[in-house]
């Protein structure tokens, strides 16, 4: 009996498996799964409310990024023109400044002295021009007396009413008379020659004196500021560094195979603190650098806008036209590092990850992300 159920149990349990899995086949088991012949049906098309606006292919120059930083067209390192020390610094580095500003003071002290004294000598050197007069004028009456008693004297000779004794004597004294005339004009002239030249110290001394108070030569504003109160200031040590607000320059540097697409005076684009900006070229270096191989290319800016110098920025180079994908700036969506743009597309909204390029304006260029026929919905407009 045993040994017949032995050889019934294995084909029972075999055929048990096989109509099992005929039953698995035919979807017995499976349930909550569509079939091929279920149709599929399209979530409902829902009406998107918002601001609408469209990505477009458009034809652009394609240009070659020349790098450069921005720098004022006009600039001044202040020094000081005499030795003396630091009395006063009115501004610090930021500072607003207009022409003719004072700036900084120096110790005037010394100088107040030295044009004193050169006042003093001035005043000698005048009062003793004063007495060289009077002693020509003295000689002069002296010598017009001698020359008178000389001339009577030789009348009485000549009559026998005088002795050559007398004629000789008045002959000396109208030589030492002579003598004396000729020394009080030299003495006149010495005097008139200290008058000039302590005319010419008292000025010089104000001059110096001048050079205390140093001034702002523009209107602008203070870079950098290297001075404190009781520093020595001399000439060649420089003090502050000031720059103008008449314009700012970009120097970019221009390979030289692309200098020669440059001309002085040329209308130019650049790119700014992700701002465009336009210039002109205002001066191409003539030589090249041999290591680098590019030229020193100035560009002057039409508008300062908020920029300073030391920022960086590319200057636009033209070379032929691309293809590119343009979207309003506006319909970029930044989250972090990202960058989206919603596409509406039959009646439904999705978000696209998209990778943006330069600025074009209120548009913005694609590089990837977009085809250029896509409609965009615009962030917080819905």
């Amino acid at each position: 009996m045993g040994r017949r159920i032995q050889r019934i149990i294995p084909p029972l349990i075999g055929g048990t498996i096989l109509i099992g899995l005929m039953l698995y086949m035919a979807g017995v088991f499976r349930t909550g799964e569509i079939g091929p012949q279920d149709a599929v049906s399209s979530p409902p098309a829902i009406e998107v409310h918002g601001k609408r606006v469209a990505a477009q292919k458009v034809s652009l120059p394609q240009f070659y990024e020349a790098v450069g930083t921005l720098q004022a067209r006009s600039t001044a390192q202040i020094e000081s023109q005499i030795r003396a020390r630091i009395g006063l610094v009115a501004v610090r580095s930021g500072d607003r400044i207009s022409a003719g500003q004072k700036l900084i003071e120096l110790d005037d002290r010394q100088l107040n002295a030295q044009l004193e004294q050169a006042r003093q000598a001035l005043q000698g050197a005048q009062q003793e021009r004063v007495q060289s007069q009077r002693r020509i004028d003295a000689s002069e009456a002296a010598l017009a007396r001698t020359r008178s008693q000389h001339q009577r004297i030789q009348n009485f000779l000549a009559a026998g009413a005088a002795t050559e004794q007398e004629m000789e004597q008045i002959e000396a004294e109208l030589r030492q008379t002579l003598s004396a005339r000729d020394q009080a004009v030299a003495g006149l002239k010495r005097a008139q020659a200290g008058v000039e030249q302590a005319r010419r110290r008292l000025e010089e001394a104000k001059i110096t004196l001048d050079y205390t108070l140093i001034n702002s030569p523009l209107t602008g504003q203070v870079i950098e500021r290297r001075a404190d109160p009781g520093d020595l200031a001399m000439p060649g040590k420089v003090l502050l560094t000031l720059e103008s607000d008449s314009f700012l320059q970009l120097e970019a540097q221009v390979p030289e195979s692309l200098v020669n697409r440059l001309a002085l005076g040329q209308e130019v684009d650049m790119e700014i603190d992700q701002r465009s900006f336009s210039g002109r070229v205002a001066e191409i270096v003539p030589s090249a650098d041999p290591a680098s191989r590019t030229f020193t290319t100035k560009v002057i800016l039409a508008d300062r806008n908020g920029l300073h110098s030391g920022m960086f920025g590319r200057l636009l180079i033209a070379l032929d036209e691309r293809t590119a994908i343009l979207a309003p700036a506006e319909a970029i969506l930044r989250i972090g590092q990202l960058e989206t743009v919603r596409i509406v597309s039959a009646g439904q909204v999705r978000n696209q990850l998209v990778t943006t390029g330069m600025h074009r304006g209120s548009d913005v260029e694609i590089l990837s992300g977009l085809r250029g026929d896509e409609t965009l919905l615009v962030p917080g407009e819905e």
